[in-house]
C-alpha cells in the first residue's frame, strides 16, 4: 500500500484557485450576499476583468456589441453565467492536464468536468433547485479534483486496481481505497478543505459516487452524481475508471428522474457538444 503521507503532501503542488475566484465562489454560495456584491469583486480586479471581457468578446457569445465593462457583461451575458466564467477560469490550468493513471490525454479531464458542470446545471434548473444553483456548477466542475494527485499513484497500481474492478466486481473508488489506501473522493475532500471550500462543497466532493448512504438522501449530491453518470453514459472523456462505478437506480426513482428525462437530458447535452467544446477553447 501506498505511503498515504506521499499522497497528502503532493496538495501543495497543486496550484491553488486564485483568490479572486475563491472569493466569488464563496460569495455565490452564500444567500446573504448580493448579486452588486459579486460583480465589485470582479470589477476590482484587472486581469481577471480584462480575461472575463476577452471572453464575453468572443464569437462563443456572439453579443451584438462590444462589452467594455464587468456591468456591460453582467448586462448582456447575465450575472450567473459570468460567476461560472470566473470559476472555470480559476481551475482550468489545473484540469488541462493528462492523467496517464485514469487513461485521460491533455485537456480530457476538463472537457468532462465542464460537460458535468453543464448537466448538473440542466438537472438543477429542471429539478427546481435554485437556491443552491452555484454550488451545484462549483461542484461538478471540481468534483474529481482527487485526481489531478491521485492519478500518478493509479498508474503505479493499475494492474492490481484492474483486477479487482474486472475480476472481483469492485467498483473504481473501492478498488483505490484497496489497493492505494485512498481514493479520489477522500483526497478531492482533503483539497477543499485545504483550499477552504465550503462544508456542504467538501461534502459533495467527498461522496459525489454516493457510496454512503446519507449522500443517497442528498438533492445536490444526487444531481452532482447523475451528472457525471450521465457524462460516463455518453462516453465523454471517460477515461479508463470509465462506468466502473456503482449505479443507483433508486436514486432515480427518488428524485423522479425517469427513463426518458435521461434520455432527454443526454440528447440536450448532444446538440450542445459543439458549443461546450468552444467554451472550452476560451480557457
Amino acid at each position: 500500500m501506498t505511503n498515504l503521507n506521499d499522497i497528502i503532501e503532493r496538495i501543495d503542488l497543486l496550484a491553488p484557485i486564485p483568490a479572486i475566484a475563491s472569493q466569488i465562489m464563496t460569495k455565490s454560495q452564500d444567500p446573504g450576499s448580493s448579486l452588486s456584491e459579486i460583480a465589485e469583486l470582479i470589477a476590482n480586479d484587472p486581469a481577471l476583468t480584462a480575461n472575463l471581457l476577452k471572453i464575453c468578446n468572443s464569437a462563443y457569445f456572439g453579443l451584438p456589441r462590444k462589452v467594455e465593462s464587468v456591468k456591460d457583461a453582467v448586462t448582456y451575458v447575465g450575472l450567473d453565467q459570468i460567476v461560472e466564467l470566473v470559476l472555470a477560469n480559476g481551475v482550468a490550468d489545473n484540469f488541462s492536464k493528462g492523467l496517464e493513471g485514469y487513461g485521460l490525454g491533455e485537456g480530457e479531464l476538463w472537457h468532462h468536468a465542464v460537460t458535468s458542470a453543464y448537466v448538473a446545471k440542466s438537472l438543477a434548473q429542471r429539478y427546481g433547485v435554485s437556491q443552491n444553483k452555484h454550488l451545484i456548477y462549483t461542484a461538478a466542475l471540481l468534483k474529481d479534483i482527487g485526481k489531478l494527485i491521485l492519478g500518478r499513484f493509479v498508474a503505479f497500481s493499475s494492474e492490481k486496481i484492474n483486477i479487482l474492478v474486472h475480476s472481483q466486481g469492485y467498483s473504481f473508488n473501492d478498488a483505490e481505497k484497496n489497493v492505494i489506501g485512498m481514493n479520489h473522493e477522500e483526497l478531492g475532500a482533503m483539497v477543499a478543505e485545504k483550499w477552504s471550500f465550503s462544508e456542504k462543497l467538501i461534502y459533495i466532493i467527498r461522496h459525489h459516487h454516493l457510496t454512503d448512504e446519507s449522500a443517497q438522501q442528498d438533492l445536490e449530491t444526487t444531481l452532482i452524481y447523475l451528472a457525471d453518470i450521465i457524462c460516463m453514459m455518453m462516453g465523454i472523456c471517460a477515461g479508463t475508471d470509465g462506468l466502473s462505478y456503482r449505479f443507483y437506480s433508486d436514486v432515480l426513482k427518488r428524485i423522479n428522474v425517469s427513463e426518458k428525462d435521461l434520455q432527454g437530458i443526454i440528447a440536450e447535452t448532444s446538440e450542445n457538444q459543439q458549443k461546450i467544446e468552444q467554451l472550452l477553447k476560451l480557457f
